[in-house]
């Protein structure tokens, strides 16, 4: 069993399709999808419609989910919430927060009960971001019953063996890597290169590998778009991988 795991593409359509050709040259056939799909000030419409297209095996991720969320409450002056449609919604609307694939391995996007969880890494006091200590991963895991489990939000490339040998695997994002948050203290997410990042997982005789990939695409494009929105950081990490703020 070989397949590839993309997540966090976040409306970024020229890196989608980079990773999505880089995949198909590597004769890989299998593909799964951990969530946050088209937020952002960048292609949302056009970069659902290639998902869309393809038929990924997908989970919802927390941008997924306040989009619909906006959509029930009403209007919204967002890019990304201007550009979709009705089928946009619908089809976000109708995935899962959570999936197990092929009855060997779990999806989620943040943690498994956390769309949103900060689950491989945390955001420490003085706002820096580091890895989770074990103990801390593996109470997220508890009574997920499969080898391998994949998840996604923070954009940080990462793999974990807990110690009963199941692994946790975070392939990185495909279209953001880099952003800053306010919450629960102001902090930076940098991953420090602006190629676009996804996993290959393999069933081999000893439990998974798993291999991070890293794709080089045209990022000129996205971050000019970024920047005529007036999303500096936005700007700033598709471009360069790093986090430029105003003031800095």
């Amino acid at each position: 069993m070989k397949f590839a795991a993309i997540a966090d593409v976040h409306g970024n359509r020229p890196a989608l399709e980079a990773v999505l050709a880089d995949i198909a040259a590597l004769g890989i056939d299998e593909t799964v999808n951990l969530g946050d799909h088209v937020s952002g000030p960048l292609e949302a419409a056009r970069t659902a419609d290639l998902l869309i297209q393809r038929g990924f095996p997908s989970i919802r991720g927390d941008q997924d989910r306040i989009l619909l969320e906006i959509r029930q409450a009403g209007v919204s002056a967002r890019s990304d919430f201007r550009q979709l449609e009705p089928r946009h919604f619908d089809w976000m609307a109708s995935m899962p927060s959570t999936l197990m694939y092929r009855e060997r391995v779990f999806l989620c996007h943040g943690s498994p009960k956390d769309d949103a969880a900060f689950w491989l890494d945390h955001i420490a006091d003085d706002g820096s971001v580091r890895p989770a200590g074990i103990a801390a991963i593996e109470a997220g895991a508890a009574g997920i019953d499969a080898g391998l489990i994949l998840c996604a939000h923070t954009h940080i490339p990462r793999v974990v063996r807990l110690r009963d040998g199941r692994m946790v695997v975070n392939p990185g994002s495909v279209g953001l890597p880099g952003y800053d948050g306010k919450v629960p203290v102001p902090y930076v997410v940098e991953v420090g290169t602006p190629h676009a990042s996804y996993a290959i997982l393999e069933q081999v005789r000893g439990g998974w590998s798993a291999m991070i990939r890293y794709v080089p695409y045209d990022t000129a494009t996205m971050a000019a778009l970024a920047q005529a929105k007036g999303m500096l950081t936005w700007a700033s990490a598709i471009a360069t991988g790093w986090v430029e703020r105003e003031g800095t």
